[in-house]
């Protein structure tokens, strides 16, 4: 059994669980997907994986849907936060969508000494968050935070998650320079994954002080990503590639 639509939604799922829709859940569904009676969709709220639910009442106002069969198990990502300097609209969306669609389970915006945009909504990109789980086929969305400070981040950093930060200064050393400054070694490692989290900078790079925060944090490394400096939007998809290579749920 299959639906051509996917919906994330809050509320419970489970067997003959029959589910309310809001006023644009119903709208999309019935005036812009044009579902009608007994039409089948997926379901998924994060928690309690992805069911087949039919068309019990058709409104463009409501409606309501009832479950009917689980088809996937929730599948939470790995424990990988990705945070990032906010750049311009469009491409701080694309890094939250492909963060979304590549694993990380948290994403984290933050405010750098050279970030050059000081405002986001935190709820149009947890919903950009929501529409990439839905295209991709995930079960899991991952929370979008407010936006912080990075020095007050890494001030009350956990003790037990390891850190890599993308720096764009070691992007003209020679590769080969050992594990720490470079992420040409995409071997899988043994075992499941520690908690870790990436970090992409701004367009402007990380001031002195930070770098030096940065290295002078225990569970932290500086990654050299290839010989050229990478767009933000860039890095942040290469690096979440070569973690999920390294350490996630590609292995």
């Amino acid at each position: 059994m299959s639906a051509k639509v996917r919906l994330f939604v809050e509320h419970p799922l489970g067997e003959a669980q029959p589910v309310p829709l809001s006023r644009d859940q119903a709208n999309y569904l019935f005036a812009v997907m044009r579902l009608g009676d007994d039409a089948r969709i997926a379901l998924f709220n994060g928690r309690d994986g992805e069911w087949i639910a039919r068309v019990g009442q058709a409104n463009k106002r409501g409606g309501i849907l009832i479950c009917e069969v689980r088809t996937r198990p929730v599948l939470t990502p790995p424990d990988l936060w990705l945070i990032f300097a906010p750049i311009k609209k469009a491409r701080t969306d694309f890094i939250v969508e492909k963060a979304v669609e590549m694993g990380a389970r948290r994403i984290v915006p933050v405010r750098t000494a050279f970030t050059n945009s000081e405002r986001i909504r935190q709820d149009r990109l947890q919903a950009h968050a929501v529409e990439a789980a839905e295209q991709c086929g995930g079960t899991f969305v991952p929370e979008v935070a407010e936006i912080q400070r990075l020095d007050r981040l890494l001030a009350d950093w956990p003790d037990d998650r390891r850190l890599m930060f993308c720096d764009e200064d070691l992007a003209d050393q020679e590769s080969g320079g050992g594990a720490p400054a470079d992420a040409s070694d995409s071997s899988p490692a043994d075992g499941p994954p520690d908690p870790w989290a990436i970090l992409i900078g701004p367009e402007g790079g990380f001031s002195e002080p930070e770098r030096a925060a940065l290295r002078a944090l225990p569970q932290s490394e500086a990654i050299r990503l290839g010989p050229r400096i990478l767009r933000a939007d860039t890095a942040a998809v290469a690096a979440l590639t070569l973690w999920q290579m390294r350490y996630g749920d590609w292995r």
